[in-house]
């Protein structure tokens, strides 16, 4: 599990607990409003009961006195009976409008018709066989039925109050727990995620960090466990594919190291021996020959291989600077073709060039630099008597120079390596000295023209290099130097002895 994906889920819960809690907040505020107004409802629905339970037995009393008692006004208000069933009235129309309940509204409304029947028994006349006690009798009949109804109305909203009360204790209750419920969700929410950063989080990257802090004091063995969420995971991998990367680079430095070394002691070892054998009183001028000869070409190998270095170390600090000039690139084959000719290498070389001048805008000490390095590992790698081509070619916008040689080829897996610096293939190592950056060096010389090599090689039928170079179709006359002659266009073929 990642951390964008742990924290992800972290903040989505904690936002679905806030909802959650959000509306279960809501709820139970409007659960609680309701309760409430309901209790506020039954309270005033009491209230106005009892008054007008009071407002009915004080009419009652104020219209019932003895015979010869003049009619009183209402000793607590002041109010006169008529004005005692304005409110009455009123009280009736009061009452209808909070009635929330059918029980309610049913009872009310029995009430009201109570109460009318009451006030109009009151002031109907009397009949002619009906006495005053039958009339009071049946009046009282009516305010009786009023006042149990009333008694009824009050029970009605004393048990919704109660309810109302119950129900609002009920809510509270559930409030608390789940309060309660939810902070303990919070809580083991934040033990978890406490818990899972210590245990998959920062264990990992303390490991991490004890892992590169050794393997910079030197622990070159150390590496990270790749464990924990997949961020850290990618951090202990990139580390530790870098650690085996320095390891691979510090194997091949010491590689390096010992092939430059044992590569140095052979022609030093040879020329420790020349010098040796001059000191003796009996040589030979045919002898000393021979002997300058071998000197010659140790120093030469020598100093080809301390070339070799100093260029990849000028590549590798951006440091090589290339004099450009406008060029026959048949004229640079030739002179490189000729300076193995020269030599006894045994092989047959050959001389390919078109009629007319190919043009290139380069170096042409680096450029020759590079032809010397593909001609020299194709006579070295081609068995005795062998021919090797070198020839000029390409389009209008492209020259190519190529390489042949039939010599011991190579594989499509030593083909992947050949460039790489201080690497070299095994029938290669087995043929021929070196320290693997005659190729490198030249393959960057050829980029820094911007230029390309490319290679064909099968095993045992022989390699053929081609190096890619821009054409220029016009450029400043050079004049020839003394060295250089004229030679027929076409093929040169000579035979080295």
């Amino acid at each position: 599990m990642s951390l964008r994906a742990f924290f992800s889920t972290v903040v989505g819960g904690l936002v679905l607990l806030t909802l959650v809690s959000a509306t279960l907040l809501a709820v139970l505020t409007t659960s609680l409003e309701g309760m409430a107004s309901t209790l506020s409802e039954s309270v005033e629905g009491v209230r106005q009961a009892e008054e007008l339970e009071v407002d009915l037995l004080v009419h009652s009393r104020l219209l019932t006195s003895p015979p010869g008692v003049p009619m009183m006004a209402d000793p607590t208000r002041g109010r006169t009976p008529l004005q005692i069933e304005a409110d009455l009235r009123r009280q009736l129309l009061d009452m209808h409008a909070i009635a929330s309940t059918q029980d309610e509204r049913q009872t009310t409304a029995e009430v009201q018709q109570q109460v009318f029947a009451y006030l109009a028994a009151q002031h109907a006349p009397l009949g002619p066989s009906e006495s005053p006690a039958q009339h009071d009798a049946a009046a009282m009949a009516s305010l009786d039925s009023a006042l149990r109804s009333l008694e009824h109305l009050i029970q009605i909203n004393v048990d919704q109050a109660q309810e109302a009360r119950q129900n609002a204790a009920h809510a509270s209750e559930m409030g608390d727990l789940l309060g309660l419920i939810l902070g303990l969700l919070l809580l083991a929410t934040l033990v978890l995620v406490v818990f899972w950063l210590r245990r998959f989080a920062l264990r990992p990257v303390t490991a991490l960090r004890s892992a590169m802090a050794g393997f910079g004091r030197g622990g070159r063995h150390l590496r990270a466990p790749e464990e924990g969420p997949s961020e850290i995971r990618d951090m202990a991998r990139t580390f530790n594919e870098m650690a085996d990367s320095l390891g691979h680079q510090q194997e091949q430095q010491l590689a390096f190291l010992a092939g430059v070394a044992h590569d140095l002691r052979n022609p030093l070892s040879a020329l420790k021996l020349s010098t040796a054998l001059t000191n003796r009183g009996d040589v030979t001028p045919e002898r000393m020959q021979r002997t300058l000869s071998l000197v010659r070409r140790q120093v030469a190998r020598l100093d080809r291989m301390v070339g070799d270095l100093l260029d990849a170390t000028r590549i590798e600090a951006g440091k090589l600077e290339l004099q450009l000039e406008v060029r026959d690139t048949r004229e640079l084959a030739r002179s490189v073709v000729e300076l193995y000719q020269s030599s006894e290498s045994g092989h047959t070389l050959e001389l390919v060039v078109p009629d007319t001048a190919v043009l290139v805008r380069a170096d042409p000490a680096r450029l020759e630099q590079v032809l010397t390095n593909l001609v020299s590992n194709a006579l070295k790698y081609s068995p005795a008597g062998s021919r090797v081509e070198v020839s000029v070619g390409g389009d209008a916008e492209h020259v190519v120079v190529a390489v042949a040689d039939q010599g011991i080829g190579m594989s499509p897996e030593e083909l992947e390596g050949l460039f790489i610096p201080f690497q070299r293939a095994g029938n290669a190592k087995q043929r021929a000295p070196g320290v693997g950056l005659g190729l490198s060096v030249s393959r960057r010389i050829i980029e820094a023209h911007g230029g390309r090599i490319e290679v064909e090689s099968q095993p045992g039928r022989g390699s053929v290099f081609r190096v890619h170079l821009a054409r220029v179709t016009a450029g400043p006359p050079r004049a020839p130097s003394p060295s250089d002659e004229e030679e027929p266009a076409g093929k040169d073929s000579r035979a080295v002895h």
